[in-house]
């Protein structure tokens, strides 16, 4: 059997949304989620990105930049759906909302979807990207070295992120769509640890992994520093032009960088996502065993991890084993539940 200690990279990733888990295989998709009824619904689908089989997917650094699009749409479309489950049903239709759909008909969804990424875009891209410049051209007057300017404006752009993370993980609802994260990342955790998929394994894996959002969105700001550092021009509109502009140079490389991490665990990697890792302290939190499910429904909804495992790692899991688990899992919990009464 295959050291157990090595991460195997699997293809699959994914996504928190409201009280549920999107897991992405390939060019499929799986949102699961826990109805209020307590039942959990799976919804299946096939998601084909703007470019989809293009050759433009395959050139390193370009790839990036649409997969980075494709994967906000993906995720808009699935907070969506997942909101539909928890919707107030004495909420009535308004004006704007019949008029769009009027105009838009059955592909209103999808426009809606549309407007609300390119507006999610705009925004970081005015808060993350041009917000800190403004803030710091007011120490201009102090400074005069170009370089200790740059140094001083990525500072401010590190410090807005971190305090943007850090805000929204104070707000209830957002700490349980962090607790699903977590789930998430333990599902993909324990199958790259090779370890069988049952509530008992991915409980006691990590929920930090270095293909994150949490972490590339990092890598976005710390080589945004980097490439304004050596990129100035002088004219103040020029400097805030040339900042939306390289955003997309800046996203592919961020790629490169979040997929090399997910591949490898060389020293190397390990240093330049730590600060990522660290970052996702903030946006995972411990899940409790009914989330894992939903993870867990998700990920075998598009994903065959006993395959994987066999393939990968060299040995099978089959139904008895599962059943064995189960009980060692159930002895367990019967065990600690006695532990507690005696104390």
């Amino acid at each position: 059997m295959a050291s157990k200690k090595i991460n195997r990279y699997s293809g699959i990733g994914g996504q928190a949304v409201l009280e549920g888990i999107m897991m992405k295989n390939k060019d499929q998709y799986a949102v699961a989620v826990r109805k209020p009824n307590g039942e959990i619904e799976v919804d299946v689908e096939a998601h084909h990105g703007v470019m989809h089989g293009s050759k433009l997917l395959q050139i390193p650094f370009i790839r990036g930049v649409f997969n980075f699009v494709d994967s906000l749409v993906l995720g808009m479309k699935c907070l969506n759906y997942s909101a539909t489950f928890y919707e107030d049903e004495d909420v009535q239709e308004t004006a704007t909302d019949k008029a769009f759909n009027k105009i838009f008909k059955d592909k209103a969804e999808s426009v809606f979807t549309g407007l609300v990424t390119v507006f999610s875009i705009v925004l970081a891209i005015a808060i993350f990207m041009v917000l800190p410049y403004f803030i710091s051209s007011l120490f201009e007057e102090y400074v005069r070295n170009a370089s200790l300017m740059a140094i001083i404006e990525g500072i401010i752009r590190i410090f807005i992120f971190v305090m943007y993370v850090l805000l929204i993980s104070l707000m209830k609802d957002i700490r349980r769509v962090y607790m699903y994260h977590g789930a998430e990342h333990k599902c993909i955790n324990c199958i790259e640890k090779g370890r069988p998929l049952t509530v008992h394994n991915v409980m006691r894996s990590s929920k930090q992994h270095k293909r994150c959002g949490t972490s590339f969105m990092l890598f976005v700001i710390l080589i945004s520093i980097i490439v304004f550092f050596f990129v100035r021009v002088e004219n103040p509109v020029y400097k805030v032009l040339i900042r939306i502009a390289l955003v997309p140079v800046i996203a592919g490389i961020s790629y490169e960088i979040i997929r090399l991490a997910g591949k490898s665990d060389n020293i190397l990697v390990r240093i330049i996502s730590a600060p990522g890792m660290w970052l996702q302290g903030l946006t995972t939190k411990e899940p409790d065993e009914s989330m894992v499910e939903v993870a867990i429904a998700a990920v075998e909804a598009v994903f065959d991890w006993k395959a994987y495992l066999k393939e990968t790692f060299g040995y099978e899991v089959d139904d008895s084993w599962m059943d064995d688990e189960a009980k060692d899992e159930d002895e367990e919990t019967s065990e600690e539940e006695k532990t507690s009464e005696d104390k």
